[in-house]
């Protein structure tokens, strides 16, 4: 299958079945991402011509609204999208996840999002929801902001950066909110090359480009300085059921699951043939091997399984015209949390007995391993998302926009 085609062209060929579409276009790419996983790292970012076929094949829109120009493709096909693409690589597979972060333009409003696309809506975004930054009202209509965004993923191809700034008073004080907490919102911009900071240098994921972004004094129209995270999308359909964080689970349910099973699938193959101590006995034939493997295998097909489970019964909730439950948000972030976390005790085990060779860069079971380390360090798959399920089970008070 040939990837090469106009926005125009690729959008014809997805109306008759764009996850149908989107899927094979993602299993037709997946080699070669596999074959250039080196030459990413090397790069320190996605190589520019993967990254034009990717955006070509629609896969940067995979959550967009289709009244935009999008895919809006329903979540378990998503899913498995990531998936295969993380399964090639995982920096690539990372990549293309928080490149279709333009599913939060479902937040803006439709004629502002389609005037900031401008005719490109299989473009890529960053997307960096830590506030770390400040935006300070004009006298006008807009904000000027200011500061420096860590781990902008994919910035060097993203057409589009979404920044998450405190905005500030006349005297410089945090704005609140209703809850008293500061007020919180996102910037939505065309990214600026000048603002890019060359600072990834990193150890997983390291083919993803995460460069930091510096702002000083930008200025910022307030239709595209909006709130998420407490707000409703501006479009209706079963996919805007979903509020922010629901989104935010299932976009990174497949990455974890796939990277783990690719290092699984590699210390398979591995264990047939490599033999170690005086007896030269194969890994495969190690009873202890085989009692861990089973134990991988075991939590990361449950985590998978349960993953999809949940989405399946969130999908059919807002199939019926119905919005999410907070029970259904939270076992969302839930089932985010325990694919991680049994992919990185899946990949923790084969690593030790894949042995010494596993530590050579040509040997794909390190860079799962780095790449799943690299995720640990996500703040939206810490500890504090597996308390966010707790304290909604055992009643405990917590904001509600965090589910």
């Amino acid at each position: 299958m040939t990837i090469k085609r106009t926005d125009a062209t690729a959008a014809a060929e997805f109306t008759a079945d764009p996850a149908a579409a989107a899927l094979e276009a993602a299993r037709a790419l997946a080699p070669e991402i596999r074959e250039r996983a080196r030459e990413g790292e090397q790069l320190r970012t996605m190589p520019p011509d993967l990254a034009d076929r990717i955006e070509a094949a629609g896969l940067f829109a995979l959550w967009l609204p289709r009244s935009l120009g999008g895919l809006e493709l329903d979540p378990g096909t998503i899913v498995r999208i990531i998936e295969e693409i993380s399964y090639a690589d995982g920096s690539a597979g990372w990549t293309t996840l928080i490149g279709a972060s333009t599913a939060f333009f479902a937040w803006l409003e439709p004629d502002v999002a389609r005037e900031l696309i401008a005719g490109r809506p299989y473009s890529a975004s960053t997307n960096m929801i830590a506030p770390a930054g400040s935006a300070m009202p004009d006298g006008k209509s807009g904000y000027t902001v200011s500061g420096r965004w860590a781990f902008n993923t994919g910035v060097c191809h993203a057409r589009f950066s979404q920044l998450a700034a405190i905005v500030l008073d006349a005297h410089g004080e945090s704005r609140r909110n209703e809850g008293g907490g500061p007020e919180w919102r996102m910037a939505y911009l065309p990214t600026d090359r000048d603002w890019i900071l060359d600072t990834w240098d990193s150890a997983g994921l390291r083919g993803s480009g995460s460069h930091d972004l510096v702002l000083d004094g930008v200025q910022v129209p307030a239709e595209l300085f909006v709130n998420p995270f407490e707000s409703q999308p501006r479009h209706d359909g079963p996919l805007w059921r979903f509020p922010m964080y629901a989104n935010l689970s299932v976009t990174l349910v497949g990455f974890p699951l796939a990277v783990a099973r690719r290092a699984l699938d590699e210390f398979t193959e591995l264990a047939r043939t490599k033999t170690r101590g005086p007896e030269r006995l194969r890994i495969a034939d190690d009873r202890y091997a085989q009692v861990q493997l089973a134990a991988a295998e075991g939590g990361l097909q449950s985590a998978r399984a349960f993953a999809f489970d949940v989405i399946g019964e969130a999908w059919d909730t807002a199939c019926a015209g119905d919005p999410l439950s907070v029970y259904q948000r939270a076992r969302l972030q839930l089932a985010a949390h325990q694919a991680a976390r049994a992919a990185i005790a899946a990949v923790d085990g084969v690593f030790r007995l894949a042995g010494s060779s596993a530590v050579y860069t040509d040997q794909p079971i390190q860079r799962c391993f780095r790449d799943l380390h690299a995720l640990d360090t996500h703040a939206f798959l810490s500890a504090n998302v597996a308390i966010r399920y707790a304290k909604h089970r055992l009643g405990v008070a917590q904001p509600p926009h965090l589910l």
